[in-house]
């Protein structure tokens, strides 16, 4: 179902749960509204709360076999081992001052970014101990009883609050993984309803977490582009001022097939670029690169940046969004956060004109508000950045 139509459709079905419009008249207007490919028994015999999937954390303390849904059937599989992925460690402290070695770092987030897509930030002027913050109100929040989590869960037709997958197909495969979903930025968008009060220092931590990412978001633009040799706030300009920021706490109980289910199935992100703070102690995440999966190492209390698809547009394909996935542990659970940074949604992207050349041909259109290309791509196995290729 096309996620712009999704609150109209559950609108219809609610209504004719409640006998407030007769069969008939559901089934026409749902026609009208998606003719081609609406699966009318599906919508008309399940409640609302059957669309929902029971949340991963209580499947998994329920024990026995997961259910068919979360079975990951992609071609490339679930291998038992994968060799580790060699991610340059970048100082970010030396892109924040005329130090002598920024040449020599701005060289290696070149690199990083071009190959993998990805590197591992450190010195970016948030402590150890404030970190550890940042993973602990997380950790207590999934920590708690089911009816308080519940207070803040996400509404049938909205990514944001407490949950899991938004369930748009029958045939959808589903992540190993509870959710928390906010926007933090702008700050006026913020529905401070689904923020948690328990732990009582979570709104203070997550909002302190993100203003200083706002700030390296600035820094890491700019730094990619002085690494091509580009005006520095050229691709910042694409960004935007009003730039939206969505956090994501992931957490990913213990699963009792780790060789069948996946944490989040195989995707690029849809941001410019995002920040993940990594579980301390739990490897998870993989990066495609060269047609196989490899593990991303932890570096203890380093951010691991990876570069979105728009970032990918701007630069012309010359920095690199990666395919990845998360997979899950039969033993232990683990938790991270991902921040996404998402240009103003009435800015338009494209590739920046010096990086388009008789060599290097433009290779995307230009476009504005990508990321609402994302979920509906994401959810059928579709990279949507192939959509804006030329």
């Amino acid at each position: 179902a096309n996620p712009v139509l999704l609150p109209h459709l559950l609108y219809l079905k609610k209504a004719a749960k409640f006998n407030e419009i007769n069969s008939t008249d559901y089934t026409n207007l749902v026609s009208l509204l998606n003719p081609a490919s609406f699966n009318h028994n599906l919508w008309k015999t399940e409640t609302m709360d059957e669309l929902l999937s029971k949340r991963v954390q209580e499947l998994a303390s329920n024990g026995g076999e997961p259910p068919e849904r979360y079975i990951y059937r992609g071609s490339d599989g679930i291998a038992p081992s994968f060799p580790l992925l060699e991610v340059p460690v970048v100082d970010l402290s030396c892109f924040a001052s005329s130090s002598p070695l920024a040449d020599q770092e701005l060289d290696k987030l070149r690199l990083a970014i071009s190959s993998c897509g990805c590197f591992q930030a450190i010195n970016h002027g948030m402590s150890n101990s404030f970190l550890d913050q940042v993973r602990d109100v997380g950790k207590t929040f999934f920590a708690l009883p089911t009816e308080e989590k519940q207070k803040y869960s996400r509404a049938v037709d909205d990514t944001e609050g407490y949950g899991n997958d938004i369930v748009l197909s029958e045939h959808q495969t589903l992540d190993w993984t509870d959710r928390l979903y906010l926007t933090v930025n702008p700050e006026d968008q913020r529905k401070l309803k689904l923020w948690p009060k328990n732990p009582e220092s979570f709104r203070d931590v997550l909002h302190e977490y993100t203003v200083n990412l706002k700030i390296l978001t600035i820094l890491v633009l700019k730094a990619m582009a002085k690494s091509l040799n580009l005006e520095e706030n050229c691709f910042f300009d694409q960004y935007g001022e009003e730039a939206s920021m969505i956090a994501r706490y992931n957490f990913y109980p213990p699963c009792p097939r780790p060789d069948l289910i996946l944490g989040i199935k195989p995707h690029a992100d849809g941001s410019a670029i995002t920040f993940l703070l990594q579980d301390e102690e739990v490897e998870g995440l993989q990066v495609l690169k060269d047609d196989q999966w490899f593990n991303v190492p932890l570096v203890p209390h380093a951010l691991l940046i990876n570069v979105g698809d728009q970032v990918e547009i701007m630069s012309n394909g010359m920095f690199k969004s990666p395919m990845h996935r998360v997979v899950t542990n039969s033993e232990r659970e683990r938790m991270t956060l991902a921040v996404f940074c998402m240009p103003e949604a009435d800015i338009e992207i494209g590739p920046v004109e010096e990086l388009v050349t008789e060599e290097r041909p433009r290779m995307y259109k230009k476009i504005k508000n990508f990321v609402s290309l994302f979920f509906q791509n994401y959810q059928h196995g579709k990279r949507p950045i192939d959509t804006v290729k030329l």
